[in-house]
């Protein structure tokens, strides 16, 4: 667990289950330090041999994850700082589709943004009916460039056309399950969590060696992300130091 006064990432395991959980007080939104280690902990559970699943969820109940860290990028004042900040999105992404062991996403509130890439790089997302989702980059004067490939994998290229040219609109979570985005969308958490826990056991008592077979098999095609995706986050960096994106965050910052 990696301890901070404006968040915190911690792994809990259960048997052969591991709970990777993540909070953040401004909507489980996530600065630089928590996608670090919200990375590096997911890298090392797949090193971990009594590690069969993992899950991953965030603290509250509102707010999946609010994407990155306002706070944090109206502080970015060069094109460099931005693209470190961005490529911290890259890192998880990729340890997402490298690491051998199904990641379940637990979502039991909206997703926006780098929110929306979490859920998607999951190998199956259960969520709640209120669990809508918005691409608001393009709204801040940048766009959803890293999560860009994430998403075309999961939804396809027109769905994810839709969400990141509206950037104001939230889709619901029947949409998104329509397309594939989400695996199961449930009415009450406790359904939610009785589906979670049913798939969880299933996957701790199948054939670890299968399931790192299927893992890369699903994720075939995607080798050349290491590289894409640090190209893709360069174009934010740029981005987000301009004077569009910065008054853009400063008016949503006055609001919160």
């Amino acid at each position: 667990m990696n301890g901070h006064v404006s968040g915190y990432v911690k792994s809990v395991r259960h048997g052969q289950c591991l709970t990777i959980e993540f909070f953040h007080p401004q909507s489980n939104s996530l600065p630089g330090n928590l996608l670090m280690e919200l990375g590096f902990q997911i890298h090392a559970a797949g090193l971990d041999d009594d590690v069969r699943v993992i899950l991953l969820r965030s603290a509250g109940e509102k707010s999946f994850c609010a994407g990155a860290s306002f706070q944090e990028m109206s502080k970015i004042k060069t094109a460099r700082e931005g693209e470190d900040f961005f490529n911290g999105f890259a890192h998880v992404f990729n340890s997402m589709r490298k690491c051998p062991k199904f990641i379940i996403a637990r979502i039991q509130g909206k997703c926006v943004g780098g929110g929306v890439g979490l859920a998607a790089a999951a190998d199956y997302a259960i969520a709640l009916t209120g669990a809508e989702i918005k691409l608001s980059e393009l709204s801040l004067g940048i766009g959803p460039f890293v999560i860009g490939p994430v998403m075309e994998r999961k939804i396809g290229l027109s769905a994810f056309c839709q969400l990141a040219i509206d950037a104001s609109s939230w889709r619901t979570a029947e949409w998104a399950k329509a397309r594939g985005f989400y695996s199961e969308v449930h009415a009450t958490r406790e359904v939610m969590d009785e589906s979670i826990y049913r798939l969880q056991n299933h996957l701790s008592h199948s054939n670890p060696e299968a399931m790192k077979e299927m893992k890369k098999m699903f994720w075939e095609g995607t080798s050349h992300w290491d590289q894409l995706l640090a190209e893709r986050a360069k174009i934010s960096g740029r981005l987000v130091i301009s004077s569009f994106t910065q008054e853009a965050i400063g008016k949503l910052k006055i609001k919160n």
